[in-house]
């Protein structure tokens, strides 16, 4: 038998008082044991407080989101090991890789987008300055920047390493260090996962700890710079979210709860059609793999009164194919549940589902396991019900069976096919299987307000999507409701839970000295050569070019409008142009004056500028008329470094004519060598 340990204050302590022994999910023997009561709460907090927080506070978003990649390139070295453990929790490999490998593409997204989508410093930028005074020298604009203290993260079973690096992975982005506390069925394999990284010597000190059984009294001592995020039953959610000290020190706290997740079959898709038979290959899929114990497993199938005969016989004829054994087989489809405790809820939630659906595929007491004994595993068949009244049904929309179960049931049109989904009063997904436009259309009006997600499949994306039950990191997960009205993932939206918000106002100079980013009215450096004659490294911000003045003429809007066929009446006809409200008379092309701009403020020699990568933000704040002239500024706006030979220089450019107006402004992009 293993011990499994916690990992505490910098050190390894193995099960204690308290332990609970862990048995196969394929044998139900014994094979492990993990929890001990005399963890020291208070001093893992406290280690995290000092060590993991300060230190990770240190790095900026890139050094982050650089460990995140190197986290998980060195997940992915040893993930065997993770599938070897995991087979134990009645996974298959085709399991481990929605749990393992899922679990470390995520780390890689986060690590994406922090380098990406988020600064090479300590501040996060929330939404552009606002002008809050009359005349710009007094401004405000909203920052993001670590809570100062711990995330508990308490995660399900069902997931060992996704639901925990799921968590993970935009928390340390975020700058917080986090104690980890997984289920205590399958944690040995989390356990393993946490040695991987810690062995790494990827984390900082304090950065990440965790408890291999309960948590004792950990959320008692919780303040308002911690966090809680929750994975799993409702019930376990509503006795922690009621916890007196989160609610009194106002914690965050973060549910992703289990929900009753439907799936649409839309009224175009008949038999015969791809859509149908992508409907029944979908549920099929979610009904067993991880043996239906996924939070976004379908567990209630709408389909048209007119097609519910050929769904029931397609889906069973599909359900037919599902090899159920030892998960170590490469031949089995679908494995054990986790353990038999778990087996015994399941059948339990049958029970109630019996009284209003009928059982139409899968026996309890009738199925054959390949290379196991039924008995002694935790296996199960996949089971389908009927449920010919779903108005006057009740379970069925409010009892989930968390296994390889899902009910079927008829609806009449899209009005009733939306009152159905609505009754799981929240949940995480639901798919909708249609060609047809408007079906999306009306189901996304009447149904969205109570989904976290609509995934939406067809002829045109079944190549590319990545099904129903796939939570991916660039899109929110979570949902209202009974599904735990919280959010997780969805990229640097992710990384906000676990930071403050804060409005900040003050002068331009101020604004530009704490987020490290130029405003315009903040102070200028001008008494410097061309900056774009000047490195990387050279540059500071606010420096500042002042191009000399051109004259637009009308043999320039007349020879732009040739030379590129833009021959649009407000630059080639007077009488039309002045007709127009926005306009005076014809004026100059907008990307002219951009072109006329590049040639005032270019510096053509060969030098440190490798290349114009882009153009954010333009606007064109007045027309420009033949004998209007126009100048630019070019200040130094943002710095991001990319690799070692090169950074990113976001320049503020802002053309202005004779009068002193502002005609254009936008965000030049270019790649500047170091």
């Amino acid at each position: 038998m293993r011990d499994i340990h916690s990992y505490a204050a910098g050190e390894w302590l193995a099960p204690g008082a308290g332990a609970r022994n862990i048995a196969s999910a394929i044998t139900g023997e014994v094979i492990a044991q993990a929890g001990n009561d005399a963890l020291n709460v208070q001093a893992m907090l406290g280690f995290a407080r000092e060590h993991g927080g300060p230190s990770l506070r240190a790095m900026t978003f890139h050094d982050r989101a650089r460990m995140l990649k190197a986290l998980a390139l060195h997940l992915m070295e040893h993930k065997q090991a993770l599938y070897d453990l995991s087979y134990d929790t009645g996974a298959t490999l085709s399991d481990h890789k929605i749990d393992v490998d899922g679990g470390i593409g995520t780390m890689l997204v986060f690590a994406s987008k922090g380098r990406r989508e988020m600064p090479d410093a300590h501040v996060y930028l929330d939404g552009a300055p606002e002008q809050l005074g009359r005349e710009g020298q007094f401004m405000g604009r909203h920052i993001c920047t670590p809570l100062q203290g711990v995330a508990v993260h308490i995660n399900a079973f069902n997931f060992p390493v996704w639901g925990m690096l799921e968590k993970l992975a935009p928390t340390l982005l975020a700058g917080v260090p986090a104690i980890v506390k997984p289920a205590t069925a399958t944690c040995y394999v989390t356990e393993h996962c946490v040695r991987l990284m810690l062995d790494s010597g990827l984390l900082p000190k304090g950065a990440l700890q965790l408890v291999s059984g309960g948590l004792g009294d950990m959320l008692d001592h919780l303040d308002c710079q911690d966090s809680v995020a929750f994975s799993g039953s409702a019930d376990t959610a509503l006795k922690l979210r009621s916890n007196p000290k989160l609610l009194q020190n106002s914690v965050r706290f973060t549910s992703e709860q289990d929900s009753l997740n439907a799936s649409v079959l839309g009224p175009d898709a008949t038999p015969g059609t791809p859509e149908f038979d992508l409907f029944v290959k979908e549920v099929q899929r979610e009904m067993t793999a991880k043996a239906g114990q996924k939070c976004t497993a379908i567990r209630r199938v709408m389909v048209p009164e007119a097609q519910v005969d050929a769904v029931i016989s397609a889906l069973s004829e599909r359900l037919a194919k599902t090899i159920i054994g030892d998960p170590r087989d490469e031949n089995t489809r679908m494995g054990a549940l986790v353990s038999n405790s778990q087996k015994r809820d399941v059948l339990e939630k049958v029970a109630l589902l019996s009284a209003e659906a009928e059982r139409i595929f899968g026996d309890p007491e009738d199925f054959t396991v390949k290379g196991a004994d039924r008995d002694k595993g935790a296996f199960l068949p996949p089971m389908l019900f009927h449920c010919a009244d779903p108005d006057k049904a009740e379970r069925v929309h409010d009892t989930e069976a968390f296994g390889p179960v899902s009910t079927l049931m008829p609806y009449r049109d899209l009005a009733h096919a939306t009152q159905l989904l609505n009754r799981g009063q929240g949940s995480l997904v639901a798919s909708i299987i249609t060609n047809d436009g408007e079906v999306a259309r009306e189901l996304t009006k009447g149904s969205a307000a109570f989904h976290g997600r609509l995934y939406f499949n067809n002829r045109k994306s079944m190549g590319e999507a990545t099904g129903h039950g796939s939570p991916l990191p660039h899109m929110v997960h979570g949902g209202p409701g009974r599904a735990g009205g919280g959010e997780e993932l969805g990229g640097i939206r992710g990384v906000m839970h676990y930071m403050q918000r804060t409005a900040i106002q003050g002068s331009p100079d101020i604004l530009t000295a704490i987020g490290k980013q130029w405003v315009p009215g903040a102070e200028e450096i001008t008494d410097r050569d061309h900056p774009f004659t000047r490195r990387f490294t050279e540059l500071d911000l606010g420096e500042t070019f002042y191009s000399k003045s051109r004259e637009i003429s009308l043999e320039d809007i007349e020879t732009f409008a040739n030379f590129t066929g833009d021959t649009f009446y407000a630059h080639m006809d007077d009488e039309a142009a002045a007709a127009n409200p926005f306009f005076p008379g014809r004026v100059a092309h907008g990307y002219l004056l951009l072109s006329f701009a590049a040639g005032l403020f270019v510096q053509p020699d060969p030098g440190p500028v490798l290349a114009n990568t882009g153009l954010d933000n333009l606007r064109f704040l007045e027309p420009v008329s033949a004998g209007d002239s126009m100048k630019v500024r070019l200040s130094v706006k943002h710095k991001t470094p990319r690799n070692e030979e090169y950074g990113e220089v976001r320049w503020h450019v802002t053309l202005t004519n004779q009068r002193e107006e502002a005609v254009a402004e936008y965000d030049l992009l270019t790649m500047n060598a170091l």
